[in-house]
């Protein structure tokens, strides 16, 4: 009887630890309604970012119109324009509505976000409903809604985040992350046509900055993508039936395989794609309503259980501590006095002091002293477990060692579960992580990853006293193999890339993607900057090697990129990553200007020659705009006859007392958008010049034209179609009278020109191909292309080559046959004049004739005939 008393000291011992048990389940129950709540606040921030990217639609149509020269655009005749207008302010009404219940739905659990975000709208629409609006003007009600929808999206993140940052299950934190690709695939989704039509509405607004619809597109496709990580079944299913569905594909077929700059579409059909958008988007609410519930589900799965298992310790240990009372008022009058020893070291275990207890004593006290030691020796593995759990040191062996008896099997297996939970818990996190701060095609850390590590390699050169280099890697011909094998090919190509380049660096160096065909590899340390070239030149060996990629037939081709690296190294660390990456970039862009497939270093003379670009930049900026620049005009004159047909306008510059050649300064202008306006410009003042002569000489009908240089750049931009309109307009001049001038390489290497060139053909300009030889464009591609006149290169007129002479007459022939006039550059020759003639070249032009000429020179040869030596007849 008395051994039984002895019964009481590990049963306190129990109660404690059921006491601990309680509160870890109280804690866990917690954990489990604190996801509820964000998981719910995710999604209806979620839905209301949605919302307001949807609100832009009947936005943009209503704004487009109002405007009778938008509304003819997209084809709605005008005695049906009232009756669409109706429509799209009922539209838009219908979204302000929608939009306005997601953010009060969001508002009752999301704080301060939900509440910005009505504020933000509501100042948004009084300007947007302000008298006089239209598309030009709600540029930044376009832009600003975007940015209320985009906080909104980051709250919404910053939700999951905390859910995810809770002690959850396995399955909670799964279907929380289910959760945050459906809601980032909501928010892209709703973003996606706004922005598109935002960009087909873009070409004489503001609406667009030119890569806000690529990335439109580009998130939303990557969203999509993100739903093949779903884990729920159901979820699974319901993402295919929303792909499949008639709105999806309609979408798919038309926004997802938009060029970069679409072209406007009309009414009907962007009727369609909204309709088709509100059902996707209804769909896609669908699909944030099932993983919510799941994830709810999960979450009140985890509470209950949180909440079952402290009730059960609760009740346990309630029963063991009156059943320990009891015994111990009923025994303890009956204790013997060789048992206060053991009753001692007891209270002390059950203080929490784990002491080791002596097998001493009578028969009846060891048996209850080394049953209390054995105790105190389980507890002590209990205790190490749950150190080695606290401090996170899950792979310690004392984890895996096992306790006696039905509650030590219990409790062990709890503790593995426990660390199951943390290790399943720490894999996702860092999984998370991982994709965040990585390029998804190469497995490469990204452009915003680059930069830290960068930033972090320059702190530590700079504590060392080491060098750090950049090599900046730019394919070359990577654009070919796109157009030519697909892009699947292409992105074949860079995942090989990618592997050659991390194989191709030292141990310990780190290949990242910033993005397109642009890669690059921190080095550090670096002993010497000769290894650091070195290794840039292996480097491009080894991308120079062939690259199988699938065809279509479902063989493997070869194809050829190369790559030119700019490297680029900081000695003392006072440098920031984004400075070192330019410098490199710097680098790469002379290597491909000298040839391509080759390494360049970023040095004192390519700072200097960066520098004076800068400077010769902003002194030409300031010359135009001070209006210090001229043109001078030279003859092109008719082969036969010797007449003047027109001239070109040359741009010159005068600055410091010296003439800075155009081969100075224009490949300056080229780099910016300077060039655009430096042409409009050239436009103006020609078209100005010819004017006034027309005018000077009483011409109505016919007369000389006026020739203008055309840069890539400029072809490219969307304004110059009203550049060159509002050119003519000024000047009052005939379209007929203007030849705009354009190189080869722009017709080849840009769609967009090409577009720009027919809209500039349909005001009557005439086009002429400069330069014409030196380029890509064959012979036989003429006939395609919305051109007038081909001007042949001077090389091919200067040369002595009877192959050469043979190709002239070639490019005249087939030029004649196509209906195209010929104009021949560079004539300095009589005896190239008398080629000519035999060829019957339509027009020449050089200093045989005569060479660039002031205003007032070249009006002295209006209607005159040119001799062979610049005399006038």
């Amino acid at each position: 009887m008395h051994l039984a008393a002895l019964v009481l000291v590990p049963l306190l011992g129990v109660a404690a630890f059921a006491t601990f048990l309680v509160a870890r389940a109280g804690a866990d129950a917690g954990a489990a309604a604190e996801a509820d709540r964000a998981v719910r606040s995710a999604a209806a921030l979620a839905t209301a970012a949605g919302a307001v990217d949807r609100e832009v639609l009947p936005m943009l149509t209503a704004a487009a119109l109002r405007d009778p020269a938008t509304a003819q655009s997209l084809g709605v005749p005008a005695a049906f324009a009232d009756a669409a207008l109706d429509s799209a302010r009922t539209g838009l009404a219908a979204a302000r509505a929608a939009t306005d219940a997601a953010l009060a739905a969001a508002g009752a659990g999301a704080g301060p976000a939900a509440r910005d975000a009505e504020q933000g709208v509501a100042a948004l629409r009084a300007g947007i409903d302000a008298p006089g609006q239209d598309l030009d003007s709600l540029a930044d009600a376009y832009y600003g809604m975007g940015d209320v929808a985009d906080a909104l999206a980051r709250a919404s993140q910053a939700a999951v985040s905390t859910a995810v940052d809770t002690d959850l299950s396995a399955a909670t934190v799964a279907a929380v992350a289910d959760v945050d690709l459906v809601a980032r695939y909501v928010q892209a989704s709703s973003r996606q046509l706004p922005q598109f039509l935002g960009r087909t509405f873009a070409g004489s607004t503001g609406l667009s900055t030119g890569d806000s619809w690529p990335q439109a597109q580009a998130d939303y496709t990557a969203a999509a993508l993100g739903l093949s990580g779903l884990r729920a079944p159901a979820l699974v299913q319901a993402w295919a039936q929303l792909q499949a569905t008639g709105a999806a594909r309609s979408l798919a077929a038309v926004v997802d395989t938009a060029p970069a700059d679409p072209a406007p579409l009309p009414l009907l059909s962007i009727t369609g794609l909204i309709t088709a958008a509100d059902e996707r988007s209804t769909g896609a609410d669908g699909l944030l309503a099932v993983a919510v519930a799941d994830a709810v589900d999960a979450a009140g799965a985890d509470r209950a259980a949180a909440d079952s298992e402290r009730t059960a310790t609760v009740v346990a240990g309630g029963l063991v501590a009156l059943l320990a009372v009891g015994a111990a008022w009923r025994l303890g009058r009956t204790v013997t006095r060789s048992l206060a020893a053991v009753a001692g070291q007891a209270a002390q275990v059950s203080r929490g002091s784990l002491v080791a207890v002596p097998v001493t004593g009578p028969r009846e006290v060891r048996t209850v002293s080394g049953a209390l030691d054995d105790a105190v020796a389980s507890l002590r593995r209990i205790q190490d477990q749950a150190a080695a759990v606290a401090r996170g040191d899950l792979d310690s062996p004392t984890l895996s060692q096992s306790l006696p008896g039905p509650l030590g099997e219990v409790v062990h297996d709890s503790v593995q579960q426990l660390v199951r939970s943390v290790q399943l818990r720490d894999r996702l996190q860092s999984e998370l992580a991982h994709q965040a701060a990585h390029d998804p095609l190469t497995g490469l850390p990204n452009r915003a990853q680059a930069l830290q590590l960068v930033d972090a390699a320059l702190a530590r050169g700079q504590r060392a006293g080491t060098m750090v280099g950049v090599l900046f890697v730019d394919l070359d011909g990577f654009k070919a193999v796109n157009d030519r094998a697909g892009h699947a090919a292409g992105d074949a190509v860079l995942r090989q890339v990618a592997a050659r380049l991390a194989a191709g660096v030292r141990a310990g160096d780190t290949v990242c993607r910033l993005g397109g065909d642009e890669f690059v590899a921190l080095v550090e340390p670096v002993d010497d900057v000769r290894a650091l070239v070195a290794l840039a030149e292996r480097l491009v060996a080894a991308v120079a090697e062939d690259v199988l990629v699938p065809h279509a037939n479902g063989s493997e081709v070869a194809v050829h990129v190369g790559a030119s690296i700019g490297v680029a190294f900081s000695q003392d660390g006072q440098l920031v990553g984004e400075t070192l990456i330019a410098q490199a970039d710097a680098a790469a862009y002379l290597a491909k200007a000298r040839g391509k497939g080759r390494a360049e270093l970023f040095d004192d003379e390519l700072r200097t020659r960066m520098a004076a670009r800068r400077d010769l930049d902003a002194q030409l900026r300031e010359a135009l705009a001070g209006g210090r620049l001229r043109l001078v005009y030279q003859p092109v004159v008719e082969v036969v006859s010797g007449e003047v047909a027109g001239w070109e306008a040359l741009v010159r510059w005068d600055h410091d007392g010296r003439s800075v050649p155009p081969a100075e300064f224009i490949p300056v202008a080229e780099d910016s958008d300077l060039i655009c306006d430096l042409d409009a410009w050239v436009l103006r003042e020609a078209c100005t010049q010819l004017s006034a002569w027309r005018a000077s000489r009483g011409d109505v009908d016919g007369g000389p034209t006026m020739s203008v240089n055309l840069s890539g750049r400029h072809l490219a931009d969307p304004r110059v179609v009203d550049h060159v309109r509002h050119a003519l307009e000024v000047a009052e001049l005939p379209a007929g009278l203007l030849v705009l001038e354009v190189t080869e390489t722009v017709l080849v290497d840009s769609p967009v020109a090409m577009e720009h060139l027919a809209r500039l053909r349909g005001l009557g300009v005439g086009i002429a191909i400069d330069d014409f030889g030196t380029g890509y464009t064959s012979i036989g591609q003429l006939g395609a292309m919305p051109v007038d006149t081909l001007k042949i290169d001077r090389s091919f007129v200067a040369s002595e080559d009877p192959a050469q002479r043979s190709l002239v007459t070639l490019m005249i022939q087939t030029a004649h046959i196509l209906g195209l006039g010929v104009v021949a550059e560079g004539v300095e020759r009589v005896s190239q004049l008398d080629d000519l003639r035999d060829d019957r070249c339509d027009r020449a032009q050089g200093y045989l004739m005569d060479r660039p000429l002031e205003p007032a020179d070249a009006f002295t040869r209006y209607g005159a005939v040119l001799s062979p030596s610049a005399g006038v007849s």
